[in-house]
């Protein structure tokens, strides 16, 4: 129950910040362009709670923390004193009028910037980029990739975590070109490789299995730290101490070789060989499972203690210089722009499958999770949903920041504002559009959580 609460609280903190700063981009525009504006709004619904400034502005802070909206003096939603009507939105020339509408998605970058700014300036922690054994029917494996290379560069450009190498990794593909690797193996020697990408899938889930590209993991020594009560381990005898030494006449040498067999097995009756103090001992298990229907995985019913040393040596940290971590912060927002705009286009591809789009149970998850794990963390968050926001916002769909930009961009190269009968149906099919995309992404959240 904690975990959700923390969730929760997690989410409201990263989309009131994140939503204040996009409203609070128009609302700025807006009153440099000598607009008046009448409602600043944090979330839809029933106001919780609001005050007025001194020009009238009434702040609101609502119920559904969703999103939120700036409301401007405007004669299409009725009727303005003539005192005011030079501060009215639709007055104002059509340049203004895309200044303030931009102005929302521009200030998400923009705070997108400062988020990755002050995480390269206290510093990234993350993994070397070293790679475990890659599959045998791998591209890495046809490429001469062996266990622990560790990637020194990708496409000429320098690689200095795991995180940096998988985003790379992903626009590579995405570009469709060979991948360029500079290596450098667990003897100090060095290594070019070339990872072709012609066939490989662009669903993030199998890019990576079919690339053969897997973090290397330090082998962890396999035993018990702990048994789980009523689960299958407890209910065929094992006990903390006990160490795994093979099962049906496999040796074992580590606990990760273990967990990939259970999971990969559930509903297998096995024979495990333990030593338990001095003496050796067989015990027979019904590996146990979880999950639902394709879902279903294997469970043990136990867990092992990490011995933190084991990976020190795989520790990377990337910090950098006020100065430097500006272009690196602005360097970054480009990159995941990017990224996120050439996903959302294989969505509707269909390369990539809808599943990736997560809704609001999901993203309080990532919220609470990265909020736990410390503040470079969910800044980094943060910054990753802010150009996503800016990103959905700027896509011409009507009712979006986007599909408003494209009307008045039709209005200043023709002269003509477009008609208010194509802006109504715009609307309607604007509508329809993101009540669809909020049903997809609650459905996949739903089904995250009970698969």
């Amino acid at each position: 129950m904690l975990d959700v609460l923390w969730s929760v609280a997690s989410f409201i903190v990263a989309i009131g910040v994140l939503v204040s700063f996009h409203e609070f981009g128009h609302f700025w525009v807006a009153r440099r362009c000598g607009v008046k504006v009448l409602r600043f709004s944090i979330g839809f619904g029933r106001p919780l709670f609001g005050w007025k400034d001194r020009q009238g502005c009434e702040y609101v802070v609502a119920a559904i923390p969703l999103g939120g909206y700036v409301k401007m003096l405007d004669e299409r939603e009725g009727e303005v004193p003539e005192a005011l009507l030079s501060q009215t939105f639709n007055r104002k020339s059509v340049w203004a009028r895309i200044a303030i509408v931009a102005a929302g998605p521009i200030f998400n970058f923009v705070l997108a910037i400062v988020f990755y700014w002050a995480v390269f300036v206290v510093g990234v922690q993350g993994w070397r980029p070293v790679i475990a054994e890659p599959a045998a029917d791998s591209v890495a494996a046809a490429a001469g990739l062996q266990a622990q290379d560790e990637v020194i560069s990708l496409n000429g450009k320098a690689i200095a975590s795991w995180q940096a190498l998988r985003a790379g990794l992903i626009d590579g593909v995405l570009d469709g070109e060979a991948q360029q690797l500079l290596l450098r193996r667990a003897d100090g020697s060095e290594l070019r490789a070339e990872l072709p990408t012609a066939g490989v899938s662009a669903e993030p889930e199998r890019l990576f299995a079919e690339l053969g590209m897997n973090q290397y993991q330090p082998p962890i020594p396999p035993v018990l730290s702990e048994v789980m009560p009523n689960l299958a381990a407890q209910a065929a005898g094992f006990q903390a101490g006990d160490r795994l030494l093979g099962y049906d006449d496999q040796s074992l040498d580590s606990w990760q070789q273990w967990a990939q067999w259970v999971r990969a097995n559930p509903g297998e009756l096995v024979t495990v060989d333990v030593q338990r103090g001095g003496q050796q001992l067989q015990l027979r298990v019904i590996i146990g499972q979880q999950g639902q229907g394709s879902a279903v995985t294997g469970q043990f019913g136990a867990a092992v203690e990490v011995p933190e040393q084991l990976w020190q040596d795989l520790r990377a940290e990337q910090r950098l210089g006020a100065g430097a971590a500006v272009t690196a912060a602005v360097a970054q927002t480009w990159q995941m722009s990017k990224l996120t705009l050439r996903m959302l286009y294989r969505m509707v591809v269909g390369d990539v499958s809808v599943k990736n789009i997560s809704g609001p149970i999901q993203i309080a998850q990532y919220a609470g999770f990265t909020a736990s794990a410390g503040i470079v963390s969910f800044l980094s968050f943060m910054a990753i949903v802010s150009v996503s926001l800016g990103v959905l916002n700027l896509l011409p769909i009507p009712l979006l920041d986007g599909g408003h930009l494209l009307y008045y961009l039709v209005e200043a190269v023709t002269g003509t504002p477009v008609s208010e009968r194509v802006q109504i149906i715009g609307q309607q099919v604007g509508l329809t559009l993101l009540v669809l995309l909020m049903g997809l992404a609650f459905y996949n959240d739903i089904m995250r959580l009970v698969g």
